[in-house]
């Protein structure tokens, strides 16, 4: 019988037996206990009851909060840009609702396929991929993140993938997944640069990405509306990628990635003299500061996942949430 003697079963091999002759090699201490060093050893991320619980726990939080329109609820759950859109939601609601969410209905979520990668130091994530009774057949995608072993577990991604999109990953003998590292030169694109790149071909359209809603598709909406009678509209993208915005990504079959990255925006509309900008919604309005005179600059955070190609290629955003944070009126 041939042995499996492929690259990622003898790296997985040769992983495993060194967390083996480190755990054999650690001192007991004067009380017996075995010290571990986490932040060394390449461990998995959370068991599969911890990450079923961890899911659990970010719905019941975020319904909480939905239904009562308070950040306060589903804070200590939610961090990056998830953090962000979701603390802007519920304020804007809060505003203009200050009793709660008169629409509220819960979310619910089924068919949920838990993807856990092996990783050393922090932080520790997994990928949670479900159906939600919110958005028709699309596929909620929600990236767990923690920066230590007392910390909840906190959602700091989640994007909308059509079924047909979500990728197989790749994963060994014991089911667990493997991450990919920022810098790695093995894709088309590091996944640390993403964001940078994405920001760059909003700007000036690039060879990076293909075509579609979230790159071609975007630019063309975006030429329609850069100029209209007695309104000019300017966009401004920037990367956005230290702390818990920083990207991460899962290594798919066939040796490719799915890479979750954020991009921080800004869309300024300046009205011409003798014109107002346009009235904005509710939500815009309960988030501007300042009086909407001439202009209204509007921030945007926009988490993305995207399909990261081995070797050369193009990179496919699969997936864009985008988010108003804050407004500013002058």
């Amino acid at each position: 019988m041939s042995r499996d003697r492929s690259p990622r079963r003898l790296r997985r091999r040769d992983r495993n037996a060194l967390v083996a002759a480190s755990l054999t090699a650690l001192s007991l201490t004067a009380s017996g206990c075995v010290v571990v060093h986490g932040e060394r050893e390449v461990l998995p991320a959370a068991t599969r009851a911890e990450a079923a619980k961890a899911v659990t726990a970010f719905t019941t939080a975020y319904n909480k909060a939905d239904k009562a329109y308070d950040n306060s609820l589903d804070a200590p759950y939610l961090t990056g840009p998830f953090g962000d859109i979701t603390a802007a939601r519920l304020k804007a609601g809060h505003t203009n609702n200050p009793s709660g969410n008169p629409n509220h209905v819960p979310l619910k979520l089924t068919d949920v396929k838990i993807t856990i990668p092996e990783k050393a130091g922090w932080p520790r994530w997994f990928l949670a991929d479900a159906r939600a009774n919110k958005t028709g057949d699309q596929r909620w995608l929600m990236v767990f993140t923690r920066n230590d072993l007392g910390e909840h577990w906190r959602v700091a991604y989640v994007t909308l993938v059509a079924p047909g999109r979500v990728p197989e990953f790749e994963t060994g003998e014991d089911g667990r997944a493997e991450t990919v590292p920022a810098e790695s030169r093995q894709l088309a694109v590091a996944p640390g640069k993403l964001s940078e790149d994405y920001a760059t071909y909003l700007k000036k359209g690039t060879q990076t990405f293909t075509e579609g809603l979230y790159t071609s598709r975007e630019r063309t909406d975006r030429a329609a509306r850069a100029r209209k009678p007695g309104l000019v509209t300017q966009f401004i993208d920037r990367p956005l990628t230290g702390g818990d915005y920083a990207p991460l990504a899962l290594r798919t079959v066939g040796g490719g990635a799915l890479v979750f990255f954020t991009t921080h925006h800004y869309e300024k509309q300046t009205a011409a003299p003798g014109t107002t900008v346009p009235p904005q919604g509710k939500d815009v309005q309960a988030l501007t500061k300042g009086e909407v005179k001439q202009s209204l600059t509007m921030e945007f955070i926009s988490a993305e996942a995207a399909l990261d190609p081995p070797g050369v290629g193009r990179v496919a955003i699969v997936g864009r949430v985008p988010g108003l944070t804050s407004a500013q009126g002058s």
